[in-house]
């Protein structure tokens, strides 16, 4: 259980973490390879063969979501095909829900993101979500994702919020290690199948599945 007097400032993840992730895996595993196999005149399977390696060379990077990058990369107009299926972007389940109840407590509620801006726009326009937050960030605004501790660095400049007083949700263990050196007091890793693989020497975070097993 969380000791929700002793927080004051809650960092929340979107993709993957307050949105599922229906819509970014098969718009990077489905849709994209599907244009660029035929763009490229390439058979489906050697198409993704060869999207898969290219966004595995770019993990952790800020080219890893950058919308602007992947469209001159590939000769395609991502933006563009990202808005086509927008129908697909779903809040989470229970993800509302906890934003009300940290919202009726009075706490400060601020979007982390990796996502680039121009899909955060594309992605929070289709949500009722808005609203609840005091303050957006990405890491393409600060200049390095939140695998980086500069990310945490210009987070903390910018936002003002304690270490010892902030829970930090999120989806990507890597970003959750990273979060957890710089030291932000509370972590928890939102899992779609309510589990969480610990590495050897590494730090087990709490997991969950469901928002409403986070508050009363």
């Amino acid at each position: 259980m969380i000791s929700w007097p002793d927080i004051d400032c809650i960092l929340l993840d979107m993709d993957g973490t307050l949105l599922d992730k229906h819509f970014d895996d098969y718009f990077w595993e489905e849709l994209v390879p599907q244009k660029f196999a035929a763009k490229n005149d390439l058979p489906m399977d050697e198409a993704k063969k060869r999207l898969f390696a290219a966004y595995k060379a770019q993990e952790r990077t800020l080219n890893w979501t950058d919308v602007d990058y992947w469209s001159g990369q590939l000769n395609l107009d991502i933006v563009a095909m990202k808005e086509e299926i927008c129908d697909l972007v779903k809040v989470s389940p229970g993800a509302e829900c906890f934003l009300q109840f940290l919202q009726r407590q009075g706490k400060t509620i601020v979007l982390v993101t990796n996502a680039h801006p121009k899909t955060m726009q594309i992605k929070l326009r289709r949500t009722p979500l808005i609203p609840y937050f005091t303050a957006m960030i990405s890491s393409s605004e600060i200049g390095a994702p939140k695998e980086a501790i500069e990310f945490w660095r210009e987070a903390e400049q910018r936002l003002k919020f304690d270490k010892g007083r902030t829970l930090f949700i999120d989806d990507n263990e890597a970003v959750l290690y990273t979060a957890d050196r710089f030291g932000i007091k509370l972590l928890f890793h939102k899992n779609g199948d309510g589990g969480c693989k610990s590495h050897a020497g590494q730090k087990r975070f709490p997991s969950f599945s469901d928002f409403n097993d986070l508050y009363p």
